[in-house]
């Protein structure tokens, strides 16, 4: 009898393009997948992968198979979510990949009380920086800051987002307050390490021009540029879901030279063309009412506290 923990493995081995991988997906160990595996092959009656030193690759059978074996786990997911629908809950998996900084800031804490309301929803949420492909790497969705770069990819906005030069009030009065571009190309600056050149792109009445300050100090991560910025290292250009609070208790100070950073979103993004299940709708939901409109962050922003 072919069950189907058997095909689910199978099928996640197709996905991750190796058996560790998708064990590691699964949350599995890799000689139960490996099982499965075999069982599954001996139920159907022919090898349905080709293992190799460095890589599996499907047999003629496999690819016959696997065709109609992820038909076969859609409906089979989809069934149990109509279920759970129709009793009123969310049930399933439901796997996103979202950034670090923005994931542990702010989604965590709107997504915990989601959690717990629905005892029968398996939630995973991966933290990564880098730009995955929700279909190649599974994901049902991914959250992202920024310009939406695959035309493959479904989005939702969830929130408009603000960028602001900022700097420590200490770094300020040791170095003075920019006032035009040319001050600001005199200041050490804070840059994200993986966007390229360490250029500012700030939009003004002639357009867009072009910044570089002196490079302080590169990193691949929003929360070292902010605490950097409050060390008083340099200016960073940072989003306000990033620095909102640390201009409200007054540890960094918003830079105005007449020139802003141009507008980018939070979104939401899905495979084109993928189904889209009532718990990624109440997920999308979930974080679009705790962000606010305008977004929380963009208040903390515009009121400083008084000390």
């Amino acid at each position: 009898m072919i069950k189907l923990e058997g095909v689910a493995s199978f099928a996640a081995v197709l996905e991750a393009g190796s058996i560790s991988e998708a064990a590691r997906r699964l949350n599995l160990s890799k000689s139960v997948v490996s099982e499965r595996l075999a069982e599954l092959e001996k139920a159907v009656g022919a090898n349905l992968l080709r293992r190799t030193t460095r890589r599996l690759t499907l047999t003629e059978d496999g690819a016959a198979f696997a065709e109609r074996a992820k038909r076969i786990l859609n409906e089979v997911e989809a069934a149990v979510t109509d279920v759970a629908e129709r009793r009123g809950s969310l049930a399933g998996t439901l796997r996103i990949s979202a950034p670090v900084t923005f994931g542990r800031m702010h989604l965590g804490p709107a997504l915990y009380p989601f959690v717990a309301q629905h005892p029968e929803l398996e939630l995973t949420l991966d933290l990564d920086d880098r730009r995955v492909d929700a279909a190649t790497d599974s994901y049902d969705a991914v959250v992202r800051h920024g310009p939406l770069e695959s035309s493959r990819l479904v989005a939702w906005q969830l929130a408009p987002s603000r960028r602001l030069l900022v700097a420590s009030p200490g770094y300020l009065a040791q170095m003075g307050i920019p006032a035009t571009l040319e001050e600001l190309k005199q200041h050490r600056g804070v840059y994200y390490a993986n966007r390229g050149a360490a250029d500012w792109r700030l939009q003004g009445p002639s357009g867009i021009e072009i910044v570089r300050a002196h490079i302080a100090l590169r990193v691949n991560n929003g929360d070292m540029m902010r605490d950097a910025a409050e060390a008083g290292v340099g200016i960073a250009l940072l989003p306000t879901f990033i620095v909102g609070e640390a201009i409200r208790r007054g540890a960094l100070a918003v830079i105005e030279i007449g020139f802003h950073a141009e507008q980018e979103a939070i979104y939401i993004a899905h495979p084109e063309g993928r189904r889209v299940s009532a718990r990624l709708r109440a997920f999308a939901e979930c974080v679009r009412a705790a962000i606010g409109t305008p977004p929380y962050w963009d208040e903390w922003a515009a009121s400083p506290e008084q000390g």
